[in-house]
């Protein structure tokens, strides 16, 4: 219908225009009409002009919409604008390159920390936040009221009570901790500035008139601690008969004495840091009476990689500590700050199958790195002498430790390993003594006696037995390693070998093991040090921790050693 009437319009208006040549058509400005004009001559032909089209605005909603979207991305810009000029890498808020290297900077960490440690850590927290972006979420209270609610919560990650003893507390009751020396504080008395009541003495706490006040030895580590002390001295009764309050925390202790409400309060002497009205007085019934400080981590964290990094940070010396020691504590000696600290381990060859998986998992949890040098004891203590010095160093045999004592001045025994006689399966040739392999024809195999502890000991042994001489007749190849040895038992160039029960614990399905009677210095004991000028001491501590670990104990005796109790 619709196109019928146009094109009859179009139609009716050819006609008009057939009729009066004198006028032309034209369109309105809109173009939605049409009208007739008197044609105007002209000396130029008629250029043809497009019509004017109406501009496609937009509706009111999309303009808002497309305004939205121009204020978002400008945001966008600032922002990243404002990134880059403070240097923002990696994880949110960290600064100047500093990457947390740990999982998770957006995940807030939950440290259970005890009221007397409340000014240094939060000062630690602030730098770390600002540090690395990661937030950190601090419950505080007293020890024994901390303790009991990581019990119910299960929410903690780290636990930084008054005292080690509550560390050893949570073990006790299941809590697998590692832990992280922080400082030390003691305790002494607080009076107000001036000493109004002029308190010197512990007999002075027993006159008549005179306010005690205490932290709850049920509750703070400063009342336990106090109790045990003087209840050995036989001094506890009379001192708790002239107390008026027991609080539930050390600060609280110190505010009562603050605003005057006792004349007197046992506290920790760093905690008079944050009181510039309160003075302290030493006094020898309390100078026994020493906190150690440390942060545990809680091994069952799911951020426990995360919550390390944290502890590392607090108790590094040019970090954390630095607040301690500001705050009044007496810091303990840290590790030099590493966001990555990598720890370089020499390690005797037979130790390998024994503690790698340790270490691969001590590297995950702390966030480090351990660089491990394997070898025979002999060719490391070489290379110690020439300079080149690791963290640590975990010797086949305590003769091997005591050749660079000066290096590493204190070591601890960790484990047992003999030496054996290494036969084929079934023991084809029925060796059961080393009087055996001086049989004629046999050819054996040992350690080399200045490359390795394993070949030291072999001579011993020899030595010992009274067969050195029969015996080297018979010794094919001498090798740094045990595993040399194994190798060329498998591949059939020996018929015997003098190893360790590890290097046989690997080999069980081709080689059976005959033990040597008799000799006692054929046992050799395998000792760990740390080198005194390591910057990494703690870490490398904490790595000896992990080696003695219930899971690690177990690895130790699956290679066929024995352990020893520290």
């Amino acid at each position: 219908m619709r196109v019928g009437m146009d094109e009859s319009r179009a139609a009716r208006r050819n006609a008009r225009g057939d009729r009066f040549p004198e006028f032309e058509p034209m369109r309105t400005i809109d173009g939605s009409a049409m009208r007739w004009r008197p044609r105007t001559p002209s000396r130029f032909p008629r250029i043809p002009v497009p019509p004017i089209r109406r501009p496609a605005y937009p509706r009111a909603g999309a303009a808002a919409t497309l305004v939205l979207v121009m204020l978002a991305s400008l945001l966008v810009l600032v922002l990243l604008a404002v990134a880059l000029m403070r240097g923002e890498t990696g994880f949110p808020g960290a600064s100047n390159g500093e990457v947390a290297n740990a999982e998770g900077a957006g995940e807030s960490l939950v440290v259970y920390c005890a009221a007397s440690n409340k000014s240094v850590i939060e000062a630690i927290r602030r730098d770390y936040e600002a540090a690395f972006g990661r937030a950190v979420t601090i419950q505080y209270g007293s020890s024994q009221t901390l303790l009991a609610s990581m019990q119910v919560s299960r929410s903690a990650d780290l636990f930084l009570p008054a005292d080690t003893s509550y560390l050893d507390m949570a073990r006790r009751i299941g809590f697998g901790l590692v832990e992280y020396p922080l400082a030390r504080m003691n305790a002494v008395l607080a009076v107000p500035l001036g000493n109004p009541k002029a308190i010197r003495t512990f007999s002075d706490l027993l006159r008549p008139g005179v306010r005690v006040a205490q932290a709850s030895a049920e509750s703070a580590a400063i009342g336990k601690l106090t109790r045990e002390t003087l209840s050995h001295s036989g001094n506890w009764d009379r001192l708790a008969a002239n107390t008026v309050v027991f609080k539930t925390t050390v600060n609280d202790v110190a505010n009562d004495v603050k605003l005057g409400s006792v004349d007197a309060g046992i506290v920790f002497d760093a905690v008079l840091h944050d009181y510039e009205t309160l003075e302290r007085v030493a006094i020898p019934e309390l100078e026994s009476i020493q906190a150690h400080v440390s942060i545990g981590l809680i091994a069952s964290s799911p951020k426990v990689r995360a919550a390390s990094h944290f502890a590392r940070f607090a108790s590094a010396r040019d970090k954390g500590l630095a607040h301690y020691r500001a705050h009044g504590f007496q810091a303990e000696e840290g590790d030099t700050w590493s966001d990555a600290p990598e720890l370089i381990l020499y390690a005797g060859s037979m130790l390998r199958p024994a503690i790698e998986k340790t270490i691969t998992a001590f590297e995950e949890r702390e966030g480090c790195r351990v660089t491990r040098v394997y070898n025979g004891c002999g060719i490391l203590v070489a290379q110690m002498k020439a300079g080149n010095v690791p963290d640590a160093y975990f010797a086949c045999d305590s003769e091997f430790m005591d050749q660079v004592s000066d290096l590493f001045p204190e070591s601890s025994d960790v484990s047992r390993n003999e030496l054996v006689i290494l036969v084929k399966k079934g023991n084809p040739f029925d060796i059961r003594s080393l009087r055996d392999l001086t049989r004629p024809g046999l050819r054996v195999g040992i350690g080399h006696e200045k490359q390795c502890a394993m070949g030291w000991l072999t001579q011993r042994t020899f030595t010992e037995s009274g067969l050195q001489t029969e015996l080297m007749a018979n010794v094919v190849v001498q090798t740094p390693t045990g595993d040399m040895l194994v190798n060329q038992m498998r591949s059939g160039s020996l018929d015997a070998a003098v190893a360790y029960l590890s290097n046989a614990a690997g080999a069980a399905d081709a080689l059976d093991a005959i033990r040597i009677q008799g000799i006692p210095c054929s046992i050799a004991t395998q000792p760990f040090g740390i080198a005194s000028g390591s910057d990494h001491t703690r870490l490398a501590g904490r790595l000896l921790d992990a080696i003695r670990e219930r899971e690690s104990r177990e690895r130790f005796a699956s290679e066929g050693f024995q352990w020893v109790r520290p």
